[in-house]
């Protein structure tokens, strides 16, 4: 039987849990932390994995494991989701670090992307905001979003949305791609005009915003 609570965190602190010592780097960080997943299967550990093991291929202040996250709230993600990882923490925390020492641009949209993934959170559980803080770093990479988190296709993602920020899925009752979604309703939210046609089925970008994600 798994240990749970405060009694697994302590040990994933003392680096006690069982696992087995590797050389990682963002190929196989993933799989590996599926391997020892509590719950591998479930779309929020992939999300999780995916934007934690592509850290490096971020820049700057999103090369992060989840940006915005300090070293005890990385810890407690770890333990709860990950808890046979004990032996990765030095690594994670060194890329942590190295990003929180990296300038952030001049203007950027993660502060009130993580705002608006909370204000739509399905449930108050403190993974949400682990959670939260996952899509606004992977979505500050360059790809589209469910490639940026590690996940198998758009179909994950999806099920992600629907499950912990349905709200904000049943917004998107079109569709649109993720991304360009998000940004819309942060500019929405600003009264910000950003597109020139006044509906998406008559504007010259529509296959920008919708369509197939491959």
């Amino acid at each position: 039987m798994a240990l749970r609570g405060p009694r697994v965190y302590a040990a994933f602190r003392a680096g006690i849990v069982p696992a087995s010592p590797v050389g990682m780097n963002a190929t196989d960080l993933r799989p590996h932390l599926l391997t020892h997943a509590r719950y591998p299967r479930l779309p929020e550990t992939q999300a999780l994995a995916g934007t934690i093991a592509l850290a490096p291929r971020r820049k700057g202040a999103w090369r992060a494991p989840v940006a915005g996250l300090d070293g005890d709230e990385l810890d407690a993600l770890l333990a709860d989701y990950f808890p046979a990882a004990a032996p990765l923490r030095p690594l994670l925390h060194a890329w942590r670090e190295e990003a929180e020492t990296a300038p952030r641009p001049p203007a950027d949209e993660f502060d009130d992307l993580v705002a608006l993934l909370l204000a739509h959170q399905t449930t108050t559980a403190l993974d949400s905001r682990w959670l939260a803080h996952a899509v606004a770093t992977a979505s500050m990479a360059e790809h589209h979003l469910w490639q940026d988190l590690g996940l198998p296709s758009r179909v994950e993602l999806n099920a992600l949305m629907q499950t912990r920020f349905t709200t904000l899925k049943l917004k998107n009752s079109g569709d649109m791609k993720w991304k360009k979604f998000f940004y819309r309703q942060l500019c929405e939210a600003a009264e910000v005009l950003i597109c020139k046609s006044p509906s998406c089925a008559g504007c010259s970008d529509f296959s920008v915003c919708f369509g197939p994600e491959e």
